[in-house]
């Protein structure tokens, strides 16, 4: 590989760690290993094309352009932490994979019965992870923080919400909200 293409490549994931947390190679491949999937599986279940889950991981392309396959994603990580924390076994984690195959990405605020606690609310990191999604989708990090800059003099809590959620890491997204509730 050149230089403009290491170059390309290491943007491509400083981007993906703005937009999603971490690069998507890193994420995919804890995907992978926390649910017994492969490549190939893995990719049917987001819905994209084998070559362009290679093209993501290996940061030949920077961005989820489809919003639903980012719903996706944070429903695979949501269901690996169940396996994790053994509240769901690998055969129900198999059946979930397969609706979450399924969805569309509806919006957590609305439905879903996959990120809920046992009182039926969305937990707090999934509805962080939704609205993180909904500004990304808007707008990069950079533009969301020129935003931000903007709007600070005048409504600095405002400029505070789109750069926490907007470009933050999702652990300070989640105590932002807790730390707003009430």
């Amino acid at each position: 590989m050149d230089t403009a293409q290491q170059e390309a490549t290491a943007r491509a994931r400083e981007l993906q760690r703005s937009w999603y947390g971490e690069p998507l190679g890193a994420l995919f491949r804890r995907l992978i290993d926390d649910l017994g999937l492969n490549q190939a599986r893995l990719a049917a279940v987001l819905g994209l094309s084998a070559p362009m889950l290679s093209q993501l991981m290996s940061g030949q392309r920077a961005k989820i352009g489809n919003p639903a396959v980012v719903q996706r994603v944070q429903a695979l990580q949501e269901l690996a932490g169940q396996v994790a924390d053994g509240s769901v076994s690998a055969a129900e984690a198999t059946d979930r994979m397969d609706e979450i195959k399924r969805s569309q990405g509806g919006s957590v605020l609305t439905s879903g019965t996959q990120s809920t606690t046992t009182s039926g609310a969305p937990t707090v990191r999934r509805v962080v992870r939704e609205i993180q999604s909904l500004l990304r989708s808007v707008a990069a990090a950079g533009d969301i923080i020129e935003a931000a800059d903007s709007l600070a003099p005048a409504h600095p809590e405002l400029a505070e919400f789109l750069r926490v959620y907007g470009a933050g890491r999702t652990a300070d997204a989640v105590a932002h909200y807790e730390a707003h509730q009430n």
